[in-house]
């Protein structure tokens, strides 16, 4: 790379920053639309190649695409609202059991002051977030109705998103093929090569793995519904949501369920009830759903995953954790690369017989 390629270089990532700092709320449909089109656009490639147009294959996908998500919408967003709901209206009764009966055994097993288990101000703080959470709703669909900015800033993002995901869709190989193009010559070869492992990490993730995630939730749901568990759905929801990291989908949910479950039930069966569940999933998670969906491909490391979300959202909110993956994955390749050259370096092997 030449000195002037790198200050190229810097100046398109001094760019890049810049406009994400300053325009990010902007970017957020954009954003989503990018992450839609990238998933979307395998499964165009596949229906070119049963001899559709692409015009009519980026019909079919972009239809199938959005009639899942607002029937996802329509149907869940309801249903765990009221699940929220009754879980808070149970919060009190939870508290009153615990402080009765599990609070004094603590305290006898450990000799620890009281207070150090009271879970009373949780509860209360907990609730009157919910009610601010309620009153905030309130307020917003007051003033959506009443300003026309907001109404008219609403809709135009709303419409955004499925209007920018067609076109991005549409038209990703030649933008692709453009990209590649524009590179220049020297550059061409190796940046291809990481872009192509790039997307392989992508693919083990925003492709298979949110599969998986979406597959875990349903089997989790449908199972502890089958079982007549309360909030089942928001519980599968969660567990599959939080299995974006291997294994944690599995803890968080299992503790949630089975502590429900303690509160609901008075026998012993229906917490082997749910322990089945949650084995049935796991094995199907790892028999099946992460072979078939993911493969062998290499992903991120947990660790990884945890650090690149929590960092995107702490830097820029929901679009930091929108782009927190692929750049994560690009600096995972990143560093691949620069081991490799590493170890095939002179400063690797200095000192060696013949260096």
């Amino acid at each position: 790379m030449t000195r002037q390629q790198q200050w190229m270089l810097a100046g398109i990532v001094f760019v890049g920053v810049v406009l994400i700092n300053f325009v990010g709320a902007v970017m957020t449909p954009f954003a989503i639309s990018a992450v839609l089109a990238y998933l979307g656009d395998p499964l165009v490639d596949r229906l070119e190649k049963l001899k559709l147009s692409r015009p009519l294959s980026v019909t079919l996908v972009f239809l199938v695409i959005f009639t899942f998500l607002v029937l996802m919408l329509l149907i869940l967003i309801p249903a765990m609202f009221q699940q929220v709901k009754t879980l808070m209206q149970l919060l009190p009764v939870w508290e009153e059991w615990v402080r009765i009966n599990a609070i004094p055994k603590l305290v006898e097993l450990t000799d620890l002051d009281p207070e150090w288990f009271d879970v009373s101000q949780l509860v209360k703080t907990m609730a009157g977030e919910w009610q601010k959470t309620g009153g905030l709703l309130a307020e917003l669909g007051r003033s959506v109705t009443t300003s026309g900015l907001a109404v008219i800033g609403f809709l135009v993002n709303l419409f955004l998103v499925p209007v920018v995901t067609f076109y991005l869709l549409r038209d990703w190989d030649h933008m692709m093929e453009h990209i590649r193009l524009m590179l220049p010559v020297n550059l061409e070869p190796i940046v291809v090569e990481l872009a192509s492992e790039c997307d392989e990490v992508l693919g083990a993730f925003l492709k298979g793995q949110l599969m998986v995630m979406l597959a875990l939730g349903l089997i989790y749901s449908l199972g502890l519904w089958a079982i007549g568990l309360q909030f089942a759905l928001l519980i599968g929801l969660l567990a599959g949501l939080v299995s974006i990291i291997p294994y944690m989908g599995f803890v968080v949910g299992f503790a949630t369920a089975i502590t429900v479950a303690f509160f609901q039930y008075d026998s012993y069966l229906p917490l082997l009830m749910v322990a089945g569940v949650f084995t049935l999933g796991q094995a199907l998670e790892g028999w099946v759903l992460t072979p078939y969906l993911v493969g062998d491909r290499i992903g991120l490391h947990p660790v990884a995953v945890i650090f690149a979300l929590m960092a995107g959202g702490q830097i820029l909110g929901f679009v930091g954790m929108l782009i927190a993956l692929p750049l994560a994955a690009i600096i995972m390749v990143l560093l691949r690369h620069l081991h490799r050259n590493y170890k095939a370096s002179h400063l690797y092997h200095a000192g060696e017989p013949g260096e």
